[in-house]
């Protein structure tokens, strides 16, 4: 697609958002980075940064509203926690890759060679530039509609990812209650390119494996493998004497790794 999108394309990302502007020289300036601009002698339209600092405080005061009505037993430390990772780049670039936004983008010669399209920072501004955009286009109610549809799913991820947190404290409580020792966590795989890597990791009690799990990080992977053992571990009754594999732990069922 070309840097330099026209109306064809505006009309394709209103189909994307469902939003069809009024004004789209809004639209295509919360397309247009400064990069653009420093190659076009005579440019119709100013660059999107201030349209990103509208954009921003207006996802900021969504997630707010949502999860203050959402979750309304919520603490104010809780709140903020959960909205920071709602706002946060990598979740807003994501919104912005679910639309195909970086196809639609204006960007100067050398940020489209470095791979600017595809870059969470510049994702991440052109999403809250948009947004400034619908604000100004359509209004309060529109953005909220349009925001809260990408949080609420991220919402759910965020709350699913914040139980499984939990469960390396967890699975160590049980362990040093039911073995007096402390579960270790082994890094047995690793693949992908470096800037996407994916993890295995095995949490050992004794010479047991009780779990493993997967992640996109070895803190993520080693939380996705104390989950799987607290599920192995609600299946398998644990003697009260704690009788163990010889170094601590008891054996898991026969379909287990060990």
């Amino acid at each position: 697609m070309s840097p330099d999108a026209g109306l064809p394309d505006l009309a394709a990302l209103e189909a994307a958002i469902g939003i069809a502007f009024r004004d789209r020289r809004l639209l295509r300036t919360a397309l247009t980075h400064r990069s653009y601009l420093n190659e076009v002698a005579r440019a119709e339209t100013a660059d999107n940064e201030r349209l990103e600092f509208l954009g921003d405080a207006l996802v900021d005061f969504v997630a707010a509203d949502h999860l203050y009505r959402r979750l309304p037993g919520a603490r104010e430390g809780t709140l903020t926690t959960l909205r920071a990772a709602l706002v946060r780049e990598s979740a807003l670039a994501g919104f912005a890759r679910a639309i195909g936004l970086g196809g639609f983008m204006r960007l100067g010669r050398g940020e489209e060679a470095s791979g600017g399209r595809a870059r969470a920072p510049l994702l991440c501004d052109a999403f809250e530039a948009l947004v400034g955009a619908i604000y100004l286009d359509h209004g309060l109610a529109t953005v909220e509609r349009f925001v809260v549809h990408f949080i609420e799913p991220e919402l759910d991820a965020v709350l699913a990812r914040q139980g499984d947190r939990d469960a390396k404290s967890r699975f160590q409580e049980l362990a040093q209650r039911a073995w007096q020792t402390t579960p270790r966590y082994v890094t047995v795989g690793e693949s992908g390119p470096d800037h996407a890597k994916s993890f295995v990791v095995q949490v050992h009690v004794g010479h047991t494996v009780w779990g493993e799990g997967t992640g996109l990080s070895k803190s993520e992977a080693a939380q996705a493998a104390a989950a799987a053992a607290l599920e192995r571990l609600a299946a398998v009754p644990v003697p009260s004497d704690g009788a163990a594999d010889g170094d601590g732990a008891p054996a898991p069922s026969a379909d287990g790794a060990t």
